[in-house]
């Protein structure tokens, strides 16, 4: 994945999380924090059709999850035929599973489909995208993303060559004084 925006040495393309000058104090005592904001924009690779597990992946892009004691952490993909989810993060033949599943629900290549000028998987990629979903949203604690054991962020492709797809990534939360 590549964040949108400057250059980086690795080559890897990035965004400067710029935080608020304002600083809103909550609480009283130890309990004061102030507000944080990292709204950048990854850009993942071209990947294969199937169901991706994507969490260390943009984990390594935003490492100013690291920085948040308690927020929330939102995804969002800007793109009509890919899709996100949160699923089994350890055993792959999960994300097979996934893909054979979808395929047999949604198939190429039917005849009463009129949206097929980019092609047999376009249509069924757009449904499939809208049965999974857009975005999802997990809870940070103690400057981790608080998933379940088994949990992962998968980016679904359901196009053949669906090509480059970018992500929305907003974290918002608090952070403790230094």
């Amino acid at each position: 994945m590549k964040r949108a925006g400057v250059c980086r040495p690795s080559s890897h393309v990035g965004v400067t999380a710029a935080w608020p000058s304002s600083r809103s104090r909550g609480g009283t005592g130890s309990c004061q924090s102030h507000r944080t904001q990292i709204p950048p924009t990854l850009i993942s690779a071209a990947l294969p059709r199937g169901f991706h597990l994507v969490t260390e992946l943009i984990e390594r892009e935003v490492p100013e999850i690291t920085e948040i004691e308690v927020g929330v952490f939102h995804v969002f993909i800007k793109h009509t035929s890919a899709s996100l989810t949160l699923n089994e993060n350890a055993d792959p033949t999960a994300r097979d599973d996934f893909e054979a599943y979808f395929n047999q629900a949604v198939p190429e290549n039917e005849p009463y489909f009129l949206h097929t000028a980019e092609g047999p998987d376009d249509m069924p990629a757009h449904i499939k995208a809208s049965m999974m979903g857009s975005s999802v949203s997990i809870p940070i604690t103690a400057g981790r993303l608080n998933l379940g054991t088994w949990q992962g962020i998968y980016l679904c492709e359901h196009r053949d060559h669906g090509g480059r797809r970018r992500l929305v990534v907003t974290a918002l939360g608090d952070r403790p004084f230094d």
